[in-house]
């Protein structure tokens, strides 16, 4: 009699533990950011270009990787430009086949000037990915964790100067849990959606940083032609310009070489006058415009590439 009590005794916990006993998936993530900026305004929108995101692990690189396709480094591509575009701060545009600052820049008797294009570029990296499986045995019951690790690497470049404005790291982790009592419950299986989850998670510690040093930069416009009818800037209404807005025309510093760091910059500014929109036009970003009033200092209208329109903070 003991002994059958025993034994129901044990086939009850059993069964009780095995109901309760369920696949359990935890993603570590941080709170996202993109919905405390979205309800902030903060000027007029960026033009941002993603010029690549790479794979520098060696994860998924078999002998028939190609590195212009990798799955990886597109994904995380899609997930960047989503995050960014849940925000209502930027124009994005597709550069992904871009792997050099100066493709977004014209020289010009040895002198840059911006063209119509990209504000700032991204420029990603995947450097670190790898998984592991992690086991806990006990008396009635095991366990089987999943874990995937990655690391993710951005730099956000001022196409204007050709300068890193903001480099940084994050790691995200995923894993999902896997329980069974006295060999009964769910199997452990490969979870390949972990993967997107790890790489989302480190994005997500990076976009709030990307976000803000974009918008901490005045926004720019440039002068694209002037005559006796009219005064044309670049940008419209997809990136916030309406009637009636003021924005500041500056004359360009003079461009000097830091003997630092070897590299050319431009000094300081000066202010010479406003521009109020009057009317927009264009039907995408690349080919929007403004036409505009301009008042204060005299200008030298055959040169246009030195002077550039900013927001007024």
């Amino acid at each position: 009699m003991r002994r059958s009590l025993i034994t129901f005794t044990c086939t009850v916990t059993a069964f009780l533990l095995f109901c309760t006993a369920t696949a359990q998936r935890r993603v570590v993530r941080t709170q996202s950011p993109v919905q405390e900026v979205q309800n902030e305004e903060r000027g007029l929108k960026r033009t941002v270009a993603i010029a690549r995101f790479s794979n520098e692990t060696q994860y998924a690189k078999g002998i028939f990787y190609d590195k212009d396709n990798d799955p990886m480094g597109k994904q995380a591509v899609d997930i960047l430009s989503t995050r960014l575009a849940a925000t209502n701060k930027f124009i994005l545009l597709e550069r992904q086949d871009l792997d050099k600052i100066w493709e977004e820049l014209n020289i010009n008797g040895g002198e840059q000037f911006q063209t119509v294009g990209a504000d700032y570029l991204i420029i990603g990296s995947i450097t670190e990915f790898g998984r592991k499986n992690v086991g806990d045995v006990r008396a009635f019951s095991r366990s089987k964790t999943q874990i995937v690790q990655a690391g993710v690497s951005v730099r956000l470049v001022d196409v204007s100067t050709g300068q890193i404005i903001y480099s940084e790291e994050a790691k995200g982790e995923a894993e999902t849990t896997n329980k069974s009592v006295m060999g009964l419950g769910q199997q452990t299986d490969f979870d390949a959606t972990l993967s997107d989850r790890a790489i989302s998670a480190a994005i997500s510690k990076l976009v709030e940083n990307i976000i803000n040093n974009c918008m901490d930069r005045p926004w720019k416009s440039y002068f694209l032609s002037v005559d006796q009818d009219a005064i044309i800037i670049s940008g419209g209404k997809s990136q916030g310009l309406n009637a009636g807005v003021v924005l500041e025309v500056i004359e360009k510093g003079k461009s000097v070489k830091n003997p630092q760091t070897g590299m050319m910059m431009e000094l300081p500014g000066k202010f010479v006058g406003t521009v109020v929109v009057d009317y927009t036009g264009g039907d995408n970003p690349q080919n929007e415009y403004s036409l505009v009033t301009y008042s204060g200092q005299e200008i030298d209208w055959n040169n246009l590439n030195n002077y550039f329109i900013r927001e007024i903070k």
